[in-house]
């Protein structure tokens, strides 16, 4: 697992992986250390894991590293701040039994009582349910993820050019179904994990993932319109969105604007139902802010969708470094 500066969570994270149900036997425990400033590598150390040690160059980069030096033939990747459940590892490597898979995605929960937190989650399940219904997964999330190891190798591992965690897992889940490998779906592998408190820091990760999935679609063109994560109202909610935003700023110069808003707008509210009826089944209080959060998260979105093609445009870069480099061989 990666770690930059997480000497605040990842001890409950290498005492929850030393409670696992597997042999212990069975399990090497890898830290890759990404440059810290405070004690990470000491805490890794206390509690027995292989700690690499690198000067900071991003997630992709450091899981990498950490998988150059792991020798299982299953290569289990989880996040610093996370906390898996006790029969994680049990749930995440059974599907292996099967020869044709080649990847594994486990599932969050939360214990957060905040709504914007508990509307994150419900976002989650949502996305559970929808992955369900294909027999084949074209995302496997590191949070919870499994791989092959000789597939990893085989498939240069994750682009590096990634300089966040955002979505490096996505361009290299795409190159696997490419590639004709099978990833797929273990529910029951779950983690604990602390979402966005608040609504401008869950708008903010919103921005950035709309910013980074173009910048992983740009290899994988085929991805842009549609693939197994994303439910398709997204993108339409996304789109109207960004309408919305196109007549309110056209609004002053040109009559049509306002009402290209004003549609766009009413269309994006009524969209955001579905999700509230999903959300009020499981959770009535995450209902009543549900509409509001959606239309919110579109904007966001659009936003960072915008910015991408503003990047591609321009040659700029507006979330981090340039994507579309190097992998690990």
């Amino acid at each position: 697992m990666p770690a930059y500066n997480a000497a605040g969570t990842l001890a409950d994270t290498l005492d929850a992986l030393a409670r696992q149900t597997v042999d212990a036997a069975r399990v090497e425990v890898v830290v890759v250390d990404d440059g810290s400033t405070d004690a990470t590598a000491a805490v890794a150390a206390a509690r027995g894991a292989m700690v690499v040690r690198q000067e900071n160059q991003g997630p992709a980069a450091a899981r990498n590293a950490g998988a150059l030096r792991a020798t299982g033939d299953i290569l289990v990747f989880t996040d610093a701040d996370c906390t898996p459940l006790p029969d994680f590892l049990a749930q995440l490597i059974r599907p292996f039994d099967d020869p044709a898979v080649s990847g594994v995605q486990g599932a969050y929960r939360t214990r957060q009582t905040g709504l914007v937190a508990r509307f994150a989650q419900l976002e989650f399940e949502d996305r559970y349910l929808f992955a369900a219904k294909f027999p084949c997964l074209d995302l496997v999330a590191t949070y919870a993820a499994a791989f092959r190891r000789e597939v990893f190798v085989a498939q240069g591992g994750f682009d590096t050019s990634f300089p966040v965690a955002d979505n490096e897992d996505t361009e290299f889940s795409y190159r696997l179904c490419r590639a004709g490998h099978r990833l797929v779906f273990a529910p029951r592998a779950m983690t604990y994990h602390r979402h966005p408190a608040s609504l401008s820091g869950y708008l903010r990760i919103k921005a950035r993932r709309a910013y980074w999935r173009l910048a992983a679609c740009r290899a994988h063109p085929q991805k842009m319109l549609r693939d197994g994560y994303t439910p398709g109202l997204l993108r339409v909610q996304t789109a109207l969105a960004g309408l919305c935003g196109l007549g309110i700023a056209l609004w002053p110069f040109a009559a049509f604007g306002g009402l290209l808003a004003l549609l766009a707008g009413a269309a994006l509210a009524a969209s955001s139902v579905p999700f509230a009826r999903f959300a009020a089944r499981r959770d009535a209080p995450v209902a009543i802010v549900a509409p509001g959060i959606v239309c919110a998260r579109a904007f966001a979105f659009a936003l960072g969708a915008g910015l991408a093609v503003c990047s591609r445009l321009t040659g700029r870069t507006f979330c981090g470094k340039k994507a579309g480099g190097r992998t690990c061989g």
